[in-house]
């Protein structure tokens, strides 16, 4: 049954006190975060940890292996799952949803004429509209061809992702996935590229999360997501002509090289200068897509947009390679120390604190530089380090609302929502999926996720969620991640309501 007036309060205080505990707690380090901690981690709580951290929280079925086998015994043969070179296959009904989704089957220029097709009706729409109000006025809500063909392709799009998130056995892939698409973020919301984010997702981010750095940053900046997102399909050498009056545009475009350096490789500490940014935008000039939307790789090196004077970018003087120069910025790019830096920083941050300690950050960006970016290494180097382990870690890192949305589901054995109910839940918790406008992505801290709005729509999302469910069964599955001072709290309350409590309260809302 839904919370009555008081136990919504009790649930919303306690929801508050999440934010609270992880502040005070910071503020009194190095003591754990929890004072039922140990010295070390139980085998128990090492084995709810990895779920909490490298899946998207445990299942029953993940509970019942772990009773069976025992949690070291288990969490040797998970991990072992998770960093193999070849996925698990899925199951045979999992396949059988994602093949029947139009957007994955769809090549890059199937997808962009869609919706270039699309745009052009609307405009004709539109027209017609404005020449003829009267008679049109009564059809006008129907008519939106954007909305009608593009955005079921979009909404295939997170389909995808969320399915992938909630049911893949290799979370691991999918938690990496969700952090390196946020590193290399696109904002679906900007022209065609929601209808393009299902390929960048399969094509440029997926294949490469447990592979080559170099690797992902090339399909990254080839893909037309990106190459439309951050402007670089427009960036043409000063001075280019287009022929015929083609529509092309004209003059240098320096975002992309801009988010390359600071967001994507070296960060804003790098050690790079503002010319830098520009010599590196005159490198990519020529790097776009291919004039007629047709084939399944739409990425084109145009040698007549490519600006072929020399330039000075990092020290480095480059001279009339084409394409080439901008391979091997990508190169220097991908190997450069302040790139093992920035990015063993941020995998730290995302798995292990919000303030990663330094020591660890300096082994895996000498794993990173020992490797040429073997990102499976640098992500085994991290998952075996000592601090990933520590009591420090354990519940120490708050989940944002993707992550909260999925691991309540998860928890209680519930399939995956209808996509538009999903979608329409993290629109309200402020993180909409693909909606991330800025190309820094979404932000994985505390800070940036913890106000009383926000935790008042997960107490809200917790009440209907736990409706009918049981909190033993609950309780079984969390284990460890809920401390006997949440649960002595929630045994003094209503039977119907402690389900609904225990999924709005602190320690549910940490991982």
């Amino acid at each position: 049954m839904p919370l009555d007036r008081r136990h919504l309060l009790t649930a919303t205080v306690m929801a508050a006190c999440a934010a609270k505990g992880l502040r005070s707690a910071r503020a009194a380090s190095p003591a754990p975060l929890n004072a039922e901690l140990t010295a070390e981690l139980t085998a128990d709580q090492r084995a709810h940890h990895a779920l909490q951290r490298l899946a998207y929280g445990p299942t029953p079925q993940d509970a019942a292996a772990l009773h069976e086998l025992g949690p070291d015994a288990w969490l040797a043969r998970w991990l072992k799952a998770q960093l193999q070179p070849e996925p698990a296959p899925l199951p045979a009904t999992f396949s059988q949803q994602l093949s029947d989704l139009e957007v994955l089957r769809l090549s890059q220029g199937e997808l962009l004429t869609r919706y270039r097709e699309a745009t052009r009706q609307r405009r004709e729409t539109q027209r017609e509209m404005a020449q003829n109000p009267a008679s049109s006025s009564a059809a006008r809500p129907a008519m939106n061809p954007v909305r009608e063909q593009i955005r079921p392709l979009e909404l295939q799009a997170a389909t995808a992702r969320l399915l992938r998130a909630h049911g893949s056995p290799n979370q691991l892939e999918e938690v990496l996935v969700e952090f390196w698409f946020n590193h290399f973020n696109v904002f679906a919301g900007k022209g065609p590229v929601g209808v393009l984010v299902a390929d960048y997702e399969a094509r440029a981010i997926r294949p490469h999360v447990l592979g080559r750095f170099r690797d992902l940053l090339g399909a990254t900046a080839k893909h037309p997501a990106m190459l439309l997102y951050l402007d670089n399909a427009q960036s043409v050498a000063p001075g280019f002509k287009p022929r015929g009056g083609d529509g092309a545009p004209r003059g240098l475009n320096e975002n992309y090289a801009r988010e390359l350096m600071e967001l994507h490789t070296l960060g804003v500490e790098g050690g790079y200068t503002q010319r830098d940014v520009t010599e590196l935008a005159r490198i990519l000039t020529g790097w776009g897509l291919k004039p007629r939307s047709h084939g399944d790789e739409l990425f084109d090196f145009d040698s007549r947009r490519h600006d072929h004077g020399p330039k000075t970018w990092l020290g480095e003087t480059l001279r009339g390679r084409g394409q080439q120069e901008g391979e091997h910025a990508l190169d220097v790019l991908a190997r450069h120390p302040s790139t093992a830096r920035f990015v063993s920083f941020k995998l730290a941050q995302a798995f292990v604190a919000d303030e990663p300690p330094p020591a660890l950050v300096q082994r895996l960006a000498e794993r990173f530089l020992a490797t040429d970016g073997d990102l499976r290494a640098v992500t085994r180097s991290l998952i075996q380090s000592p601090e990933f382990w520590s009591p420090e870690a354990f519940q120490a890192k708050f989940k944002t609302p993707y992550q909260h949305l999925l691991s309540s589901l998860r928890a209680v054995g519930a399939p995956m929502l209808p996509t538009q109910q999903a979608l329409n839940l993290l629109q309200q918790a402020g993180q909409p999926l693909y909606g991330a406008v800025t190309p820094d992505g979404y932000k994985n801290t505390a800070a940036a996720w913890r106000n009383p709005e926000a935790l008042t729509q997960r107490v809200q999302w917790a009440t209907r969620l736990a409706q009918g469910r049981s909190s033993d069964a609950l309780l079984a599955t969390l284990g460890p991640l809920i401390s006997e001072r949440t649960r002595d709290a929630v045994r003094t309350e209503a039977p119907a309501a402690q389900a609904a409590l225990l999924l709005a309260s602190p320690d549910f809302m940490k991982r």
